[in-house]
């Protein structure tokens, strides 16, 4: 089985390259036809979406699938044959990994907390983190803000930004059980964007205008952050196979890692990174 586990054996492609893209990246899958199944994590969906489409608008004969479910069940559906790719926002466990799953890892991702754009807060220590999701924190009074309770929002257990999110911004303690569990980065971004009082995560990749990422420890959950290693609480982004990858599903693969798909991927709100 091939590994990927070392941050720094992976190469940040920089912008000039992705600017480099041409329309003949579509080419490779000129003579093909099939399908592919993709399912698994829901940070990893804008870039495989993309990605699909612009294959199956240069070939007809193509047929490519898409759902979420989070990273266990990417897992899980690669190793049972029931998905050609199962997506992974963290390392494969070893349970998983002994079911002959390979890794590609294709880009870099931060889990930043986010609340709502109405509550006054600009920044909170991830000391004031912890003690919200163990709910020694209540209230947002007791940070400065408003009178107002903490409506605690959380991933399910299948979850890799749940899984990235406890280890290293919560040091692996728990999250109090009263907390609202949530099954996407999208439903996370809408609850919270519903809710003065709320908190909770996502990928960067999917903050916009909607909620507000305060900044953790004086540090904005930035890309240029997460890339320099200034924001601590980044992940990588996989793409796993059962066994060596083999024809259509080898070159989606490959276009995922092509210069147009760097631009995808920067266009998602991640950081690209090469092919090792």
């Amino acid at each position: 089985m091939r590994t990927k586990s070392t941050l720094a054996g992976l190469l940040v492609c920089s912008l000039s390259l992705m600017n480099t893209a041409q329309a003949t990246d579509t080419e490779q899958f000129n003579q093909l036809s099939g399908t592919i199944n993709i399912a698994g994590g829901t940070a990893h969906i804008p870039v495989m979406k993309q990605a699909a489409r612009s294959i199956m608008t240069s070939n007809n004969n193509i047929r490519i699938t898409i759902a979420g479910g989070g990273s266990g069940v990417g897992a899980k559906q690669v190793a049972s044959g029931l998905v050609d790719i199962g997506n992974t926002g963290r390392p494969l466990k070893p349970s998983e990994a002994e079911q002959g799953l390979n890794s590609f890892p294709f880009a870099i991702d931060g889990v930043a907390i986010i609340v709502n754009p109405r509550n006054p807060i600009q920044g909170l220590t991830q000391k004031q983190v912890a003690d919200i999701y163990a709910g020694e924190i209540t209230n947002w009074q007791q940070l400065g803000g408003e009178d107002r309770r903490i409506n605690l929002f959380t991933r399910d257990e299948a979850s890799g930004t749940r899984s990235v999110f406890v280890k290293k911004l919560l040091d692996n303690s728990p999250v109090i059980n009263s907390a609202n569990v949530v099954p996407s980065n999208g439903a996370m971004k809408t609850a919270i964007a519903r809710d003065p009082g709320a908190i909770g995560y996502s990928s960067v990749g999917y903050i916009d205008i909607s909620v507000k990422a305060p900044m953790l420890d004086n540090v904005m959950p930035t890309n240029e952050a997460c890339a320099s290693g200034e924001y601590p609480v980044v992940r990588r982004l996989y793409m796993n196979t059962k066994g060596e990858p083999q024809g259509l599903v080898r070159q989606f693969i490959d276009f995922i890692y092509s210069p147009q798909g760097a631009i995808f991927i920067q266009e998602s709100g991640y950081i690209p990174v090469s092919k090792t």
